[in-house]
């Protein structure tokens, strides 16, 4: 048997990791300026980390959700303190998709309505609602297409406004990331969350904050949303929440109310990914994470401004879009296979996407500074050998 060939692949097969660095099978290291996505928080193989789930797998990995399991409670109560909502409470699942889907089914089944607004570059998933309400045609299937799901213009609040004139009291929810990560690091203005908050109290309509890349510290609070004095109804995470171990969540508004059978997982909130969840928190806490996010990427930023090629950059903490004036993707391959150094790219193509752990330093950062440098300056060289 085969793997289902979906996924591009560099020719690289990472065998070690530790902190900000990964080894391939050769021995080669390579400076980790991306995360696996965002997923890697407190860096590759944290030594906290690592014993708590050693001790965990010794003690017990799994059981399903019909019994107690105390470490949920902890994990609840420890990310409702460091995030400021200690009112909420928490549904547990295994992706950031998982976690959109059932936010957008609780919405559904709070309000009793099927519309659901999204909006254009969005990205929430690839799972049946989730790819709906995510702004790329050639990964949603005909079985996913429905009119209840519309797309509006991302930071454009007169259509938002028509949007929800148009369809009164059909609007069960609307969909929005603290940063959009996978469009290409795009910034909410404040006065389009500010208005998409009072269209949804106006009309009995849920917001739903997707944390899911922008959460956890990475935007140097520790939701990106709280840059803005907005309080969501819903607001999912996943990625950095576990370090590299599926798991995700639900932070959910008092004013919804559970009954049994309403939500549903099997492997969510089990022992080992509460464990994960745990250390991250605590290592987020007692290492000062949120602040390093913010204090290193606007290092980065200071650094890597007057570059030549760089039109602008788009950064909250270490969620940096770095936008080029051409296509990033040769940019991005002379940084992996001559500099040895992973960064991403986004829907925009001009965009070149760094999403390092919160932990990095400036002694790292200045790796990835200096390759970054030495690619960009190369690119008139070359044209000037050409000419």
């Amino acid at each position: 048997m085969n793997l289902f060939n979906v996924y591009p692949l560099f020719n690289i097969n990472p065998v070690k990791a530790e902190g900000s660095f990964l080894w391939d099978e050769n021995g080669q290291k390579y400076l980790d300026f991306y995360g696996g996505h965002a997923v890697i928080s407190i860096g590759h193989n944290h030594p906290y980390y690592v014993d708590k789930l050693k001790n965990q797998l010794e003690k017990i990995s799994f059981y399903s959700n019909s019994v107690q399991n105390n470490l949920q409670t902890e994990l609840a109560e420890k990310l409702g303190k460091l995030s400021g909502y200690e009112d909420y409470s928490l549904f547990l699942c295994n992706s950031g998709a998982e976690a959109n889907e059932n936010a957008l089914k609780l919405a559904s089944f709070h309000n009793g309505k099927k519309k659901v607004i999204y909006f254009s570059e969005a990205f929430h998933g690839r799972t049946s609602a989730t790819v709906a309400v995510t702004d790329n045609p050639k990964i949603v299937a005909p079985v996913n297409e429905s009119e209840n799901f519309i797309k509006c213009e991302f930071n454009n609040s007169e259509e938002l406004e028509k949007i929800f004139a148009e369809n009164q009291n059909e609007i069960s929810a609307v969909i929005v990331e603290g940063i959009q990560g996978v469009g290409g690091i795009n910034l909410l203005d404040k006065d389009f969350i500010l208005t998409i908050e009072k269209l949804c109290k106006e009309n009995d309509t849920v917001l739903i904050l997707d944390e899911v890349q922008s959460g956890y510290g990475r935007s140097g609070k520790f939701f990106a949303h709280q840059e803005f004095d907005i309080n969501p109804d819903l607001i999912t995470v996943a990625k950095g929440m576990g370090n590299g171990f599926p798991i995700g969540g639900v932070l959910i508004s008092p004013k919804f109310e559970a009954s049994y059978g309403l939500l549903g997982t099997t492997f969510g909130g089990n022992h080992l990914a509460c464990i994960a969840g745990i250390a991250v928190l605590e290592v987020i806490e007692n290492e000062n994470l949120i602040d390093n996010s913010e204090k290193i990427g606007a290092y980065i930023e200071q650094k890597i401004k007057d570059f030549p090629h760089i039109k602008n950059i788009k950064r909250r903490g270490l969620m940096i879009g770095i936008e080029l004036d051409q296509a990033c993707a040769d940019v991005r391959k002379e940084l992996l296979f001559e500099h040895f150094i992973f960064t991403g790219n986004a829907n925009d193509k001009n965009v070149l996407r760094i999403l390092p752990a919160l932990n990095i330093s400036e002694k790292e950062s200045d790796l990835f500074i200096n390759a970054l440098e030495k690619t960009l300056t190369a690119i008139d060289e070359k044209i000037l050998e050409l000419k």
